[in-house]
């Protein structure tokens, strides 16, 4: 769903989309289970050069692997979202543009309006954890036998040296 100026200048647009996993291409190390359903609203700010609100519910399942034991690792993101999107000014021949304060929340479209699917993919994509574990007490694998801890003990001497520091034991 696009949301042009033309159309915002007129009157605020409404949405209620669902996405279906594949329509919102995610990095592949995430996969979206079900669909990812998004509802609400879109507006031209007023007394602004063409700044875009859009701000409403966001409801989708992400699934990842486990960074302790490899496992699938269940993401749900569930929550509210307020964007605001501004022209992008186009930079002459400079590769940096000086920000305000009040802009680092800012994000930057090019063209006529924003595209509903990117800034979802965006908002979802900073939503999910730095670190993705299938439940707060995973144990992860066995750093001997590379076993996982979560199914059962393995019954492995937990080596508390790194054998390549050896060599510094013989200095004493």
């Amino acid at each position: 769903m696009f949301f042009s100026l033309t159309e915002l200048e007129h009157h605020p647009i409404h949405f209620d989309v669902s996405y279906r996993p594949g329509e919102v291409q995610f990095p592949d190390e995430f996969k979206q289970n079900g669909d990812l359903k998004v509802a609400g609203t879109a507006e031209l700010l007023r007394n602004t050069l063409g700044e875009i609100r859009l701000r409403g519910h966001v409801t989708a399942g992400i699934e990842a692997v486990c960074d302790r034991c490899l496992e699938p690792a269940h993401l749900p993101v569930d929550g509210d979202f307020d964007l605001f999107y501004r022209p992008a000014v186009k930079a002459g021949g400079h590769g940096e543009v000086h920000l305000e304060e009040g802009e680092i929340d800012l994000s930057f479209y090019e063209g006529d309006g924003v595209e509903l699917r990117e800034a979802i993919r965006e908002h979802v994509l900073l939503s999910l954890p730095m670190r993705a574990f299938c439940r707060a007490d995973c144990r992860g694998l066995c750093p001997v036998c590379g076993n996982n801890r979560n199914d059962r003990e393995c019954g492995c001497a937990a080596v508390k040296t790194d054998p390549r520091l050896d060599a510094l034991k013989q200095i004493r």
